[in-house]
């Protein structure tokens, strides 16, 4: 599963390859509300198809009308604004005369489209430098803490996965949350030291590391922009890798199992060099209470328990599966629990 702006950017290099004119048009800057945030990337073919979205659908749809009666007649980048007015708000769909401002840069070879994704295939951070009076493109290596840049000169965008997720155990609800974590721009490692659990591991995108998880959690050497999520219910595995994982700056450190047993694993990890706040932070049983009972329906949960934690929502303790009141669900494993 790729992300939408990794389908964006695809759909524009396959357009440039078949010798159609193509634009990409980016979400540069927005008041009050807006449906879709800074960075957010639309790509238009001259035909009228688009991939990608900028707005609640109104704005693409005028965006589609353009092309469709003028053609794309753009030789360079220009900056539009959608909704100054009221009545444009209200045309545009834009909520409580919100306004949004665009950048939208007609595409060629010399776009260098196909080349970033070269380099996101090798999963590298980039910023992608765009001379809005030339038109010309410059490449180059990004930062994890790197943001979208804007100005009237230039428009900088930053590509690759921003995020980092690791994954300690090779079974069936890793691969549900790699493939949607990758969708969500994560770049998503996989770590098992079990050959049994290994064996016909195929998730295109999410990197498998057969070393032990407490190996590989240092060696990353996790920042704020990572997570770590436990989901072996084998404490070999699992209890190792979370106290490395709870010593790190990791903005998300969980661990799948029932609310006993979770217990029971904060009193082992007392025994490690971690104290009560680093325990503390811990998330375990994972996830937020939805009433997940399958695999796909679990990796949901937890994943949106991390990205509320990611986008800084404190969550109430009856939002969590951790203290949450409802029936048991059934675990990975089959047995019934709450995770």
């Amino acid at each position: 599963m790729d992300s939408i702006d990794l389908e964006v950017l695809k759909a524009c290099d396959e357009w440039i390859n078949a010798g159609r004119k193509c634009e990409l048009v980016t979400v540069i800057k927005t008041w009050g509300s807006s449906p879709r945030p800074e960075g957010a990337m639309l790509a238009i073919c001259d035909d009228g198809r688009v991939v990608g979205s900028v707005s609640g659908g109104c704005i693409e749809d005028d965006l589609i009308e353009r092309v469709r009666k003028e053609g794309i007649t753009r030789a360079r980048p220009e900056l539009i604004t959608y909704g100054i007015t009221a009545d444009e708000a209200h045309r545009f769909g834009l909520p409580c005369g919100g306004t949004i401002q665009l950048a939208i840069e007609p595409l060629c070879g010399d776009s260098r489209i196909d080349e970033l994704l070269q380099r996101l295939s090798r999963r590298e951070l980039v910023a992608r430098r765009l001379d809005l009076a030339t038109g010309r493109v410059v490449l180059g290596p990004a930062g994890a803490g790197m943001s979208m840049q804007a100005s009237e000169h230039a428009l900088t965008t930053i590509h690759g996965p921003r995020w980092r997720l690791v994954l300690i155990g090779a079974g069936q609800l890793s691969r549900f949350v790699a493939q949607i974590a990758a969708g969500m721009d994560y770049a998503v490692t996989v770590c098992d030291p079990r050959e049994e659990y290994r064996d016909g591991w195929q998730v295109p995108g999410v990197e498998l590391r057969h070393a032990m998880p407490d190996d590989v959690v240092i060696e990353m050497k996790l920042d704020r922009r990572s997570a770590v999520v436990a989901l072996t219910h084998d404490p070999k595995l699992d209890d190792l890798a979370l106290m490395e994982a709870l010593k790190s700056d990791a903005f998300y450190v969980g661990a799948i199992g029932s609310r006993a047993n979770n217990a029971k694993r904060r009193e082992r990890l007392k025994l490690f060099d971690l104290d009560d706040e680093q325990i503390a932070r811990l998330r375990g049983p994972v996830g937020l209470y939805i009433g997940s009972k399958t695999p796909a329906e679990i990796a949901i949960s937890i994943l949106a328990e991390m990205t509320a934690v990611k986008n800084g929502i404190v969550l109430s303790e009856d939002l969590r599966v951790a203290y949450a009141k409802g029936p048991a669900a059934i675990g990975e494993s089959g047995c019934v629990s709450l995770r």
